[in-house]
């Protein structure tokens, strides 16, 4: 062969990738406050820990996910600077939960070809989201895998790291018999349960610029909805003195009952009633279309509610208009009780964490 075999003639393109951080540099920077120490495109991001010196005994806590097949959604309408707020949201609103506050994060974003147009995209809607929590984004990884993934696609991935004193962790501990469940609304599907959603309206020919009048919009604009970020408001309710905030659950994959369940001790079951809201269109209409049986749709779908406040009776109140203020709905879905006798209807022992139950009870509400 003349002239051999180049890097780029196997399908990676250096240069290409050299534009891509050239395109992203600026929105990265927008997330860097005085802690971030280094500049953009170092070997490793580098965050001064000096504040952590003034706290008692600091925790750190970690997390980290990606996005699932909702990237299919994405790469099919050529949209992609609204993922990124959904890795954010997957990674960050994991690290809230215990009561952290998010310090930084980094990003992998995997591809088939490197187009620098489309990668700043993507990094662009990390960093904006970053920049939504006051989570500082320290840098991160593009690889090029040509014959592993087609020239289109891509995947997402991202870690982050974030605080909390061990005097003020949330969690089992602090639950107690008679708190209050608060919902706190999603935006739609987030970023769970796509396979589901993707073969439902395979099956049922639907395209994604279909327009569909109860959504207000086409099926791709639906799914692509970015998932809500809970992080500034949960901190909010966290440090509130009219709020005793004692749990938090991210509603993900397995549904509300399942991730509810990890944040309530042995001996307590979280009673959570389905008729305080009306279920968003796109969870029923998804429903219709697949014929899908409700207990699966709720292992599933987060069907609405996308965070779960666990609180002291008396703060129910302010927890409700601090999360109005935010811009995130809520309202009360249920309450603690003291478990009793061996009942059949109760979810516990998910995701390998042996704590309390839930019980799901009354019907859902569809528009």
């Amino acid at each position: 062969m003349s002239g051999g075999i180049t890097y780029a003639a196997a399908g990676v393109d250096t240069e290409a990738g050299d534009l891509a951080v050239e395109l992203m540099k600026g929105a990265v920077r927008a997330t860097h406050g005085p802690a971030v120490v280094g500049t953009v495109g170092g070997f490793a991001g580098m965050y001064d820990a000096s504040a952590l010196q003034g706290m008692r005994r600091p925790l750190l806590a970690t997390s980290t996910d990606g996005v699932g097949t909702k990237v299919a959604i994405a790469q099919a309408m050529d949209v992609h600077d609204t993922i990124g707020q959904d890795l954010v949201g997957m990674v960050v609103d994991d690290i809230v939960v215990v009561g952290a506050r998010p310090l930084f994060m980094t990003d992998y974003i995997a591809c088939g070809r490197l187009v620098p147009e489309r990668i700043a995209a993507i990094v662009r809607g990390i960093a904006q989201a970053c920049a939504a929590t006051g989570t500082a984004l320290v840098g991160g990884e593009t690889a090029e895998h040509p014959g592993l993934l087609g020239p289109d696609d891509y995947d997402v991935a991202g870690a982050a790291t974030g605080v909390v004193d061990a005097d003020d962790v949330l969690g089992p501990e602090r639950v107690r018999d008679g708190d209050v469940l608060l919902a706190l609304a999603s935006s739609g599907l987030h970023s769970n349960g796509y396979s589901l959603v993707r073969r439902v309206l395979e099956v049922a020919g639907w395209g994604l610029e279909r327009d569909v009048p109860e959504l207000g919009r086409t099926v791709g604009e639906e799914l692509l909805e970015p998932t809500r970020l809970y992080t500034p408001a949960c901190l909010d309710l966290a440090g509130a003195d009219d709020v005793d905030l004692h749990a938090l659950s991210h509603v993900t994959g397995g549904g509300l009952a399942a991730n509810l369940a990890r944040v309530l001790p042995v001996g307590l079951v979280a009673d959570v009633d389905r008729s305080t809201w009306t279920l968003p269109p796109v969870f029923d209409l998804v429903r219709r279309l697949g014929a899908v049986p409700w207990a699966d749709l709720e292992r599933t779908l987060n069907l609405g509610v996308g965070m779960v406040a666990v609180v002291a009776a008396d703060g129910v109140d302010a927890a409700v208009r601090r999360c109005a203020a935010a811009g995130i709905p809520a309202w009360p879905l249920g309450a603690v009780r003291a478990a009793s006798g061996t009942q059949d209807d109760v979810v516990s022992g998910t995701k390998g964490v042996r704590g309390g139950g839930v019980r799901m009870h009354g019907k859902y509400r569809t528009a």
